[in-house]
């Protein structure tokens, strides 16, 4: 105890910087959303077709240069969005549309959290990224891609990789386990149709991540392990034809949280305790005597046991990776190929779903990636947690509230560099092929092409004035044929607090 009052009294003491950024963001379509490369990995902030907002936020980071050391973050936003209208078949609304903007005033980040040697706790409102995929080049994370707006959570685990003991270095760990609750339903209730299907309220989310990492200062080394992440308790209101047919409501004790960390079989559901979903992830990296890196990875998806068992085929986030160490004209470059069309196969049937029946054999397929009977899709605030490239229920303007897009195949490039030291561009562009979802296959393909180029530039006669341009465009039956920009105006700075 003696030691942990020493070293927080040495942090206090130390001298720390609080950094602070104001920026003002201004978007303009001729769509009701966003372009794709736009809105998506953009922690769900822009993602209608007009925007005039302002954003302040102050953040202190935690240092890892002490063994105690703590940290904040606030992070909020005002100003005015367009609406979109959603069709809705709820015989109280008679006008038959509904509505929904953007807030007018939301808080996106408040946060707090603190480290012990290697071990850190988080705990409100935090921005998450993907740990394995590059943030600005991926087309996103599988489980957790900074699409959307962040949970509020409590989250502990490792601050980075460590190593394992008895392995002199030559294998690190790195994971997390988090517990947090939706704050959406306000959202998705505006969204809903009201006439089929279901929608979920008051949901609880948990995530965890295990990494194990080959020795880092060698050329070659090799990362590895899988994500989970699974929604859980709330209750859900089922509707036919536009009239409720039924409720079902759900707990979120201590027991069903330990059932998020270990799943197990449950009587409440027919099967395993909530909606569950996560990826094998692989990534193998060399290293130049240049500092030149190479990257080959794979995120394998899985949406039930049939998936984690690796049956659902070439399904998967296929990516290459090239980085030049030092600033140039390229700084970097991803290729990515994702096909999502295989799924296990495209039939379900357990026994166990219809009771009486003399069918005693079993497929495991239909995975119908992100969708789920109970709950509500993987996605927050319309937008997909994981990766954007399966269109988010938000683009549903019928009110369907589940994801109709998820047999999906195409690829993804993303380039960044710079030009001199004050301007950086970044380029990103892909095509994909939608072929509806497993359940619902559509009667004929739609396919879309994206594209965004942007420019940050740092005016050099004012230290922290940046302005960023971004062009982009959609062409296609899955997001429309729409185009826009946006510009942002930023200013950031930090100060010093404590002694020196």
């Amino acid at each position: 105890m003696a030691a942990i009052v020493g070293c927080v009294f040495t942090s206090i003491s130390a001298q720390d910087s609080i950094y602070y950024k104001a920026s003002a963001i201004g978007l303009i379509s001729n769509g009701d959303f966003a372009p794709y490369y736009i809105s998506s990995l953009n922690n769900g902030i822009m993602p209608h077709g007009d925007n005039a907002l302002l954003r302040v936020s102050a953040w202190k980071p935690i240092s890892t240069a002490t063994r105690f050391s703590w940290g904040f973050g606030v992070d909020v936003l005002s100003g005015y969005s367009s609406t979109v209208d959603y069709l809705e078949g709820n015989p109280a609304n008679p006008t038959g549309v509904s509505t929904v903007k953007l807030d007018s005033l939301w808080v996106q980040q408040l946060y707090a959290e603190v480290k012990y040697r290697g071990v850190f706790l988080t705990a409100g409102l935090k921005q998450q990224k993907s740990k394995m995929l590059n943030n600005r080049l991926s087309s996103g994370d599988w489980v957790e891609s900074g699409n959307a707006r962040p949970i509020p959570e409590v989250r502990v685990g490792f601050i980075d990789f460590q190593n394992i003991p008895f392995t002199k270095g030559w294998m690190q760990i790195c994971g997390a386990i988090s517990y947090g609750r939706s704050t959406d339903s306000r959202w998705v209730k505006q969204q809903y149709n009201h006439f089929n299907s279901h929608i979920a309220q008051n949901t609880w989310y948990s995530y965890k991540y295990a990494y194990f990492r080959t020795n880092p200062n060698v050329p070659f080394s090799v990362t590895f392990g899988a994500q989970a992440a699974a929604t859980f308790g709330g209750y859900s209101e089922y509707y036919y034809n536009g009239v409720q047919t039924k409720v079902e409501k759900r707990t979120a004790t201590i027991v069903d949280m330990f059932d998020m960390f270990i799943p197990s079989l449950s009587s409440k559901e027919g099967y395993v305790a909530g909606n569950h979903l996560g990826s094998w992830d692989i990534m193998a990296r060399y290293r130049f005597k240049d500092n030149t890196e190479l990257k080959a990875y794979v995120q394998w998806p899985w949406e039930d046991g049939s998936g984690i068992g690796k049956l659902n085929g070439f399904d998967g986030i296929w990516g290459l990776e090239y980085s030049s160490g030092k600033q140039s004209w390229i700084n970097g470059a991803v290729i990515e190929y994702i096909d999502l069309t295989n799924q296990s196969g495209p039939l379900h049937w357990a026994p166990h779903d219809t009771p009486g029946t003399t069918i005693t054999g079993q497929a495991t397929g239909g995975d119908e990636y992100y969708n789920n009977a109970f709950y509500n899709p993987y996605s927050h605030y319309g937008m997909s947690i994981g990766s954007p490239f399966l269109p988010s229920p938000l683009y549903n303007k019928d009110g369907y509230p589940q994801y109709i897009d998820n047999l999906v195949r195409g690829f993804h490039v993303g380039v960044m560099g710079n030009i001199n030291n004050n301007l950086e561009y970044r380029v990103l562009g892909g095509y994909r092929k939608g072929w509806g979802d497993g359940r619902i296959p559509r009667a004929n393909a739609v396919e879309n092409t994206s594209f965004m180029a942007e420019a940050t530039y740092s005016l050099p006669m004012v230290d922290g004035l940046k302005f960023k341009a971004q062009f982009a465009f959609d062409q296609g039956e899955m997001y429309g044929d729409n185009f826009g920009g946006s510009l942002t105006v930023s200013y950031s700075g930090n100060f010093n607090i404590g002694k020196k």
